[in-house]
């Protein structure tokens, strides 16, 4: 099992190590250990009856067509996990399409739990979202529905659920989304490598049912849109500063260590590398033995990226980069995760020359090497938007970490969803957001629904390098960002934080379009609506 069966026990909280969105609840005294012998092995005979999981397959054409089922995810030679997958697989089907298409995915659930598929970073319109008691239902079991869109804007994207997205995201459910420039520069290899961390012992959960947890399932936006501020909603004992250590397994598409299978190359070519963080943790990655060009970040491409050696590319949960490198050093190289946790030796992959026997490399996961600094990578230029135009709209979003009666919140200006204040736009409004994080210690990777937003500045300096368009943006303790969108997509679109734990403590806003009216109701009855 993964994260989401974990939590972080607090001295002097009664009552608890909640598990990230754990889904077991407590009413009044919790006697799941009473039974547990017997839940175990019932447990176990039903992961043996999973069909493994498959390798990730390519899909593409007029229709096309998603499972959302069980499987056992083989990580290593030691961990096998129960998961849920889009067609059988962790990452799930890869949709590549290329731009103009009219896209259409028929999705089936067989899950035993509702679902739904949230088209991360991608500008789709505001009914075809994905995020239930917003802008659709939940898909529940033995239901389907189809999403149909037009692929306007190429670059690397991906898509998850959005129906209690800390716990099904965190079980493997996501995959990835290419769109095919349609004067696409040419490469000799295209590679897809989506990261993501685990957790080897699957009894955990078990284990934190006996101290008594309560529902961590997420929040109920049916009823948020009616204004009701449910308690639970404050409930997210397990946003409680994420024991990272215990997360003790990091993949590179769903395989760790020796079980990622290495990357195939030939001197000369040119290689494409799209990198994926589908997890929520951040990850410093390094190309070993050669040079590489980040040539576009959240699928948006760079001006005039120069060649970098030898430099940490952190990728934060729900960012995207592309690089790519000349393969012109033979041997054997590695890209690997830099980082002391226990999990960083798993997230590595090979880079392997065709006709090269020879190991030329070894791991230096230890090294402190620098990191890019993207505010200043590639060559300036003016992007859309400045500092100092005119906007019809500015907003700032004070992020924060805070005490709630049931555990630890996290805010926006001081408020949890759906309290926090919305940004309101109407159609062609040029909007800038001042983002602070004011949390002491905690990360909070920004994302926002439907649309592109320019990074302006970091810290009060204005960004120096290529105008950087971005869905996703990481905001470490301290930092402050400005940064500026046009409203031309309009709807009801979520702004929150990518680690879903955090959303689901409260980390969420809403872009509300004022001139826009939805043909969908949420039913206030139904309560499988849980979009975060």
């Amino acid at each position: 099992m993964k994260k989401w069966l974990l939590g972080a026990i607090f001295a002097g909280v009664a009552a608890i190590g909640a598990a990230c969105s754990n889904p077991s609840s407590m009413q009044g005294h919790d006697m799941s250990g009473m039974n547990m012998k017997k839940e175990d092995a019932s447990a176990e005979t039903s992961k043996q009856q999973l069909p493994l999981a498959t390798n990730t397959e390519v899909l593409s054409g007029k229709e096309i067509h998603l499972t959302a089922k069980e499987a056992l995810l083989q990580i290593n030679d030691q961990v096998k996990l129960p998961v849920y997958t889009y067609n059988g697989s962790v990452p799930g089907a890869q949709i590549r399409v290329k731009q103009g298409d009219k896209v259409k995915i028929v999705l089936k659930n067989e899950l035993p739990e509702p679902v739904t598929i949230h088209w991360h970073g991608y500008p789709v319109p505001n009914n075809q979202d994905g995020v239930p008691g917003v802008t659709m239902d939940a898909i529940k079991p033995g239901e389907t529905f189809t999403y149909e869109f037009t692929a306007t804007v190429p670059g690397t994207y991906f898509y998850h659920s959005h129906q209690k997205s800390a716990e099904q995201v965190d079980k493997g459910l996501y995959g990835t989304l290419i769109v095919e420039p349609k004067n696409e520069e040419k490469v000799d290899r295209d590679y897809t490598l989506v990261l993501d961390e685990w957790m080897s012992d699957p009894n955990a959960e078990n284990s934190m049912n006996m101290s008594g947890n309560m529902d961590m399932s997420g929040m109920d936006h049916s009823n948020m849109n009616n204004g009701n501020n449910s308690d639970h909603q404050q409930m997210d004992m397990n946003s409680m500063g994420h024991n990272m250590n215990m997360y003790d397994i990091f993949t590179i598409n769903g395989k760790s260590g020796a079980a990622v299978q290495p990357l195939k190359v030939k001197k000369g070519e040119k290689v494409r590398l799209r990198l994926v963080n589908a997890g929520y943790m951040s990850h410093k990655l390094h190309l070993h033995g050669h040079e590489f060009k980040i040539v576009a970040t959240d699928g948006q491409p760079l001006k005039d990226p120069q060649p970098i050696k030898d430099e940490l590319l952190n990728i934060a949960p729900g960012e995207r980069y592309d690089i790519e490198f000349i393969a012109n050093n033979p041997g054997e190289w590695l890209l690997e995760c830099h980082g002391n946790m226990k999990g960083t030796d798993g997230m590595k992959v090979k880079i392997q020359y065709e006709g090269q026997a020879n190991n030329t490399d070894k791991a230096n996961a230890k090294e402190n090497l620098p990191m890019v600094d993207i505010t200043k990578y590639g060559k300036y230029e003016t992007g859309p938007f400045t500092l100092d135009q005119k906007y019809d709209v500015e907003y700032t979003m004070d992020l924060g970490t805070a005490m709630g009666k049931n555990g630890m919140i996290f805010t926006i200006n001081g408020k949890t969803y759906p309290d926090t204040a919305p940004i309101n736009v109407k159609t062609g409004d040029l909007v800038k957001v001042r983002i602070v994080n004011n949390s002491p210690k905690d990360v909070h990777p920004m994302h926002l629904h439907g649309h592109f937003f320019q990074v302006l500045s970091k810290n009060g300096k204005p960004v120096t390098g290529s105008p950087l368009m971005k869905d996703s943006l990481n905001v470490n303790p301290g930092e402050e960002y400005v940064v500026a969108f046009k409203a031309d997509n309009p709807g009801n679109w979520m702004f929150h934080c990518h680690d879903l734990h955090h959303a689901s403590a409260g980390m969420v806003t809403e872009v509300k379009y004022t001139d826009y009216k939805s043909d969908y109701t949420p039913d206030p009855n139904d309560t499988t609506n849980k979009g975060e």
